[in-house]
């Protein structure tokens, strides 16, 4: 094949690869933000004194999740403008 050609097939998956990594990303951070949220309200609803312990679990593992989700982002961004892959097809 064709450098060019290459290249672009290169960056045609990368664009794919992207969203898929973003797109799937945040649909599970926001699922599992979803179901914790309403375990936090069916548990403080069951059980009131526990909502002040209960309350900082639940923030703590919401910046948890939220982080991996940041962390898929931050991948995807490497390799839309800096992706390792070009190179190795430009060298060759």
């Amino acid at each position: 094949m064709e450098k060019l050609q290459l290249l672009a097939m290169i960056q045609a998956y990368t664009g794919v690869g992207i969203g898929l990594m973003i797109g799937l990303g945040a649909a599970g951070a926001c699922i599992g933000i979803g179901i914790m949220a309403s375990r936090f309200l069916e548990g403080a609803a069951r059980q009131p004194e526990l909502m002040p312990a209960l309350q900082v679990k639940v923030f703590l593992l919401l910046g948890l999740i939220d982080a991996s989700f940041i962390i898929g982002v931050g991948l995807a961004m490497l390799f839309a403008f800096g992706n390792p892959l070009l190179a190795v097809v430009q060298q060759g």
